[in-house]
């Protein structure tokens, strides 16, 4: 199945009130460059892409409006917008956004999960004037998913404090499933050959997010230079046995996210 079925996490969204210190952050921590997305940035609002050194396409957006409160969600990948919002509402999504139109380029909504989690369903532009530049972008960003850089978006994490409301949820609304990967993880395929997120059992506590996972040489170091930047780090780097080693960090905006490098760094 292509990483770009309806179902799959292929974007993610930063909203803010001014977006200047966040890219100033993102910039200075992970090398981020940026461009104004002009169809998008419609009614006093600025939707600014985010695109990661070397990589061929934008992978995510900071969204900038006046009186927007600080937040960050998952992109899924939706071919009706509008009649997943009325599907997903029957599972016990809550309506945030709802199903707006985007001029030719999108439609969107923005819904929270039986959790509280934000997340966000757009649909593919169907306009002629993107086809070619969509054609190109989804071939050039296939061949490059195999060799990700540092920088770029690896993954997501969604850790839980009601596993099994949780995988029910996704694995109806979207199709996702879950294996087993070790004490309180397990390994989400969001439709593809291979595992694209990780959920962690949060049972007991009171930590719930959905959040995007960010590749590095060297996770602990990163991690550092986050907290010399004003971030905080809140979970240091650990090694599941996954020849992996991630930290979760919050940036000066208090939004969560993940770094991840190979065992060793």
């Amino acid at each position: 199945m292509s990483f770009m079925n309806p179902g799959q996490v292929v974007w993610f969204e930063i909203a803010t009130d001014a977006a200047t210190p966040v890219q100033k952050f993102y910039t200075e921590l992970l090398n981020w460059t940026y461009e104004l997305d002009p169809d998008s940035s419609i009614d006093g609002r600025r939707y600014i892409r985010i695109i990661a050194p070397g990589a061929p396409f934008p992978m995510g957006a900071i969204q900038e409006a006046a009186g927007t409160p600080t937040g960050s969600r998952l992109s899924i990948l939706s071919a009706d917008v509008r009649a997943d919002v009325d599907r997903l509402s029957k599972l016990g999504a809550t309506v945030q956004v709802r199903a707006t139109q985007v001029s030719d380029v999108t439609w969107f909504a923005v819904l929270t999960d039986p959790l509280g989690n934000p997340f966000s369903l757009f649909s593919r532009s169907e306009s002629e004037r993107f086809s070619e530049r969509m054609e190109h972008g989804e071939q050039a960003i296939t061949e490059s998913m195999f060799q990700p850089q540092p920088g770029w978006m690896g993954g997501f994490e969604l850790a839980t404090t009601d596993p099994g409301t949780t995988r029910e949820f996704y694995s109806r609304a979207f199709g996702w499933t879950f294996a087993d990967a070790g004490p309180g993880r397990q390994l989400i395929c969001t439709g593809t050959d291979w595992p694209s997120g990780t959920l962690y059992d949060h049972s007991g506590g009171t930590l719930d997010y959905l959040i995007p996972l960010f590749l590095t040489e060297n996770a602990t170091a990163l991690a550092a230079v986050a907290e010399t930047l004003g971030g905080t780090v809140e979970s240091d780097a650990s090694t599941p046995n996954d020849g992996t080693a991630s930290a979760r960090v919050r940036d000066p905006q208090g939004l969560r996210f993940v770094v991840r490098s190979d065992v060793g760094n």
